[in-house]
């Protein structure tokens, strides 16, 4: 890996980083749009024709019931599924952290406050294509349970009718029985527009390619959706103290995703610069994945060599990475520092991975510099509120003529008017 430490080579590298968060191609719009279009008008006979075209020709039906959930299952390792409640314990703790109360107070004659309520139904996608992820079923699934979402719908993708037994272990152990053997720009159109066989839902969350991506960003607004994830990426703030074989590792760790991932390194010391470069080409060659992490860190993975942590900082929020590792000799002194980060992961002992999995904070993190105004997917994000005011008679005379004033100088006489009419019966009756 080139080592950048001159300001014009690092503006160059910035800019081709950038670059990842390019438009979507004409023609990949056009597919989604009719795909869309198509799901919208045409229901389940649309989903089940792009389902038969791009994942099971076979595809006769769209719901898998709950005893195919459970044969799938049943395939899957004990101790790996051992694994997911260990995990899903840890997540749903952390979770329960993030629940929200409806509130309210009184001040002088008026009652004001927010009522909280969960969203009714929300749509999941999980990942079931070239790659499956059981981790995802625990982070998006977890989060609306704990909320309190009555309804949660499930999209998995089964390429060749084959049902990932891991996948299916992590739906069973949550207890979630209504799932939906599709994915692609469909799966997100059924959950949109509603089809004979799949109810609209609320919601959407959960990743995916391109063209699911494309499509949940089509449809937000008739349906809330989670965020547009890109590339995932990481960008580690360390110094000499730093051990350059963790380094290495959990860059590679993100590299390993796919060609359009970022690894960053950013640090004070040279000698720790070169010693990671050297390590990163020594692990490289033992990984499974190597072609696809190599690429990656070609394109858009750097060893950056800043003047001092304090500039390191600086870049790092400029960049807003989704996963911050900051392996300095103090690294909670750091965090007050950082203003733009998905996680922040602390020491050595704090890989990425961690949270990837099983740490409990939820790994769908926002990603393309999108840091810098997003956050974590998490329990807030199946709530709705709801506004609550509540005047007497007297609190409402006593803010009349402000309300009045201000609605006058805007030139809305019907608000105003609903002011001056209760003042006039107010009046008849005190006249009477």
């Amino acid at each position: 890996m080139n080592i950048i430490s001159k300001s014009s080579d690092l503006s160059a590298f910035l800019k081709k980083l950038q670059s990842r968060n390019v438009s979507v191609s004409s023609a990949v719009l056009r597919t989604v749009e009719t795909i869309l279009a198509d799901v919208r008008k045409n229901g389940d006979k649309a989903v089940l024709k792009y389902t038969r075209k791009f994942d099971n020709e076979r595809a006769v039906k769209l719901q898998v019931s709950p005893a195919e959930i459970r044969r799938a299952a049943q395939k899957a390792d004990p101790k790996i599924v051992k694994a997911f409640e260990i995990s899903a314990q840890r997540i749903r703790r952390f979770h329960e952290m993030q629940k929200e109360h409806s509130w309210s107070f009184t001040e002088g004659d008026a009652i004001l406050g927010q009522a909280i309520r969960p969203l009714k139904r929300i749509g999941a996608y999980i990942p079931g294509g070239k790659a499956a992820y059981p981790s995802t079923v625990l982070m998006n699934v977890i989060p609306a349970q704990v909320a309190g979402v009555a309804e949660i719908a499930l999209c998995v993708p089964a390429p060749d009718g084959l049902m990932n037994p891991y996948v299916m272990a992590a739906i069973e152990m949550l207890g979630i029985k209504e799932v939906y053997c599709i994915g692609g720009a469909q799966a997100v159109a059924a959950f949109a527009y509603g089809t004979k066989s799949i109810r609209k839902v609320d919601k959407i969350v959960g990743p995916g390619n391109l063209f699911v991506a494309t499509a949940k960003k089509m449809v937000f607004g008739i349906v809330d959706i989670d965020m547009v994830a890109g590339p995932s990426e990481i960008l580690i703030i360390a110094d000499s103290s730093t051990n350059p074989v963790f380094v290495a590792a959990d860059m590679l760790s993100q590299a390993e995703h796919d060609e359009l991932a970022s690894a960053i390194l950013i640090t004070d010391s040279r000698k720790l610069a070169e010693a990671v470069a050297k390590e990163i080409e020594r692990q490289l060659d033992r990984l499974k994945r190597k072609k696809i992490a190599k690429t990656s860190l070609k394109n858009y993975g750097a060893i950056i060599v800043t003047k001092n942590i304090s500039d390191a900082v600086t870049l790092s929020n400029t960049i807003a990475p989704e996963h911050l590792e900051i392996m300095t000799k103090k690294p909670i002194e750091i965090v007050p520092l950082i203003e733009n980060a998905g996680a922040m992961f602390l020491g050595p002992w704090s890989p990425e991975a961690l949270g990837d999995y099983s740490a409990g904070p939820n790994h769908t993190l926002p990603t393309g510099g999108t840091a810098r105004f997003s956050s974590p997917l998490g329990v807030y994000d199946f709530y709705k509120r709801s506004s609550i005011l509540g005047f007497t008679r007297e609190g409402f005379l006593r803010l009349s003529t402000v309300v009045e004033s201000i609605a006058d100088i805007e030139g809305l006489e019907a608000h105003g008017n609903t002011i001056r009419v209760r003042k006039e019966q107010l009046l008849k009756k005190s006249n009477n």
